[in-house]
């Protein structure tokens, strides 16, 4: 028979992985779409990355005037999907470009599949 403790040990470490995992995957997301974004993604270096989270506190409105925004050094006329109706993953990148440290907040759709809006 499994103890208690053995099963509440193996949910953790469950949890822990998967955490890990979507945390690797908006990562990777996220400095993919800099790369393709960035006026020049060469001129940054020492990105750091905080822990991803979710809202839902963010209105299809907002994420409209974040896409029409933008944010300094990246393209015009970025291509997004769709606005999802479930909570957002968000994540903040931090970066040195050009001598000066910045940073961006991407939100993802829930599968953490594309980027929908950042500022």
């Amino acid at each position: 028979m499994i103890s208690r403790a053995c099963i509440i040990i193996g949910i953790s470490a469950l949890l822990l992985f998967t955490s890990c995992g979507q945390q690797h995957k908006a990562e990777s997301l996220a400095s993919d779409f800099v790369a393709e974004n960035m006026v020049d993604p060469s001129a940054i270096s020492g990105k750091d990355f905080a822990d991803l989270g979710t809202t839902r506190h963010l209105s299809d409105s907002l994420i409209k005037v974040m896409r029409q925004r933008g944010a300094a050094n990246f393209k015009k006329g970025i291509s997004y999907g769709a606005i999802p109706t479930d909570d957002l993953y968000y994540l903040r990148m931090s970066y040195i470009s050009n001598g000066d440290t910045l940073q961006n907040t991407f939100y993802f759709d829930p599968e953490l599949s594309e980027v929908v809006a950042f500022k």
